[in-house]
């Protein structure tokens, strides 16, 4: 009997392990990471591998465990958490293109800013208003081409000050994410502040994250810190789906040459010496810089540009490892189990 968890993905290279499940005498697949417009491929390389003439398949995506003693959110599948142990290497960025990318592979995404002092994603998103409260306690986020989102800088302004204290900082993360009214998410992307003192520590530790993803670039400095982000992780038993190595690479428009001007494949290295997934690797483009700078996403992160592609298989290797991890069974799941 073939055991399609020993084999790899074709479409990410990574092994399928627990993120798909097999039913009905091989005739039906159910994996548990979005498919978007890669089912076709699924189905042909799924009926390759079990030697079959069809196979119907869907995907479920799942919530995943948290820590034990820490309350979920309503509303909120998932979280991942982005991080980066230094700033400057693209983390919010990243966090867009992920959560975009999840959105294009059909799952229902959002972005919480958790950069609490220099909050960027609602510039990089294009929105600026101020979120609604309708019975002055909770808060709806503000819709972003699709994506849920909220942010301290849609409350204060872009150019406000956040001059508080850690335990202020804290308390505000707690209430934007917990007086959100998420809905229906299967993934909610944090963008985390940079950096690994007590406020990010304090941050993973009283929220539900069910996953990390670490940003970095090819440079040995970014290489350090990063490292010490995967430590913060490990410490407190938060899982890492991998790592995306940003900035890898700069390809001039004129002549086509390739340079490696921040170093060459230190997320390679990174994820070797450590065992974590390298998740892909995302070039120095002005259309980055452009469409990011004036609140176009859209304008990169869709099906006709040659990043897209990129983006995807990263945001598609991050959900596949996720779905590799325990899942959260409900009271209906155990009685499902106990009638069979």
């Amino acid at each position: 009997m073939t055991h399609i968890n020993e084999h790899n993905d074709p479409i990410t290279g990574q092994l399928f392990d627990k993120s798909i499940d097999l039913k009905g005498n091989h005739k039906k697949a159910e994996t548990r990471f979005p498919l978007g417009d890669f089912v076709a491929d699924y189905q042909q390389a799924l009926q390759q591998i079990l030697n079959v003439s069809h196979i119907d398949i869907k995907q479920s995506i799942r919530q995943h465990q948290v820590k034990e003693g820490i309350k979920p959110i309503k509303g909120v599948k998932n979280i991942i958490a982005v991080a980066s142990g230094k700033g400057g290497v693209g983390k919010s960025t990243m966090s867009v293109m992920l959560a975009r990318s999840l959105q294009q592979l059909g799952t229902n995404a959002g972005i919480l800013d958790a950069d609490i002092y220099g909050p960027s994603i609602p510039k990089m998103l294009g929105v600026s208003q101020k979120p609604e409260s309708p019975d002055n306690k909770t808060f709806l986020p503000i819709d972003a081409d699709g994506l849920q989102t909220m942010s301290l800088g849609y409350i204060l302004g872009e150019k406000d000050p956040a001059i508080w204290r850690g335990a202020m900082v804290t308390k505000a993360l707690m209430q934007m994410i917990e007086d959100t009214r998420w809905s229906n998410l299967d993934y909610l992307i944090m963008d985390l502040p940079p950096g690994t003192g007590d406020i990010q520590l304090t941050m993973i530790q009283k929220i539900p994250v069910t996953a990390a993803v670490l940003v970095t670039t090819p440079q040995d400095i970014a290489l350090l810190d990063a490292q010490k982000a995967l430590a913060m992780f490990n410490k407190v038993d938060i899982p890492v789906l991998g790592v995306i190595e940003n900035m890898s690479t700069y390809v001039c428009e004129n002549c086509g040459h390739e340079a490696h001007i921040f170093g060459q494949d230190g997320g390679q290295r990174m994820a070797e010496e450590f065992e974590v997934p390298l998740l892909g690797q995302m070039p120095l483009n002005i259309d980055i810089r452009t469409h990011m700078d004036d609140g176009k996403p859209t304008a990169i992160w869709h099906q006709d540009h040659p990043l897209n592609q990129k983006a995807l298989k990263i945001a598609l290797r991050a959900a596949q490892n996720l779905g590799k991890l325990p899942i959260k069974f409900k009271l209906t799941d155990s009685l499902k189990l106990h009638k069979l």
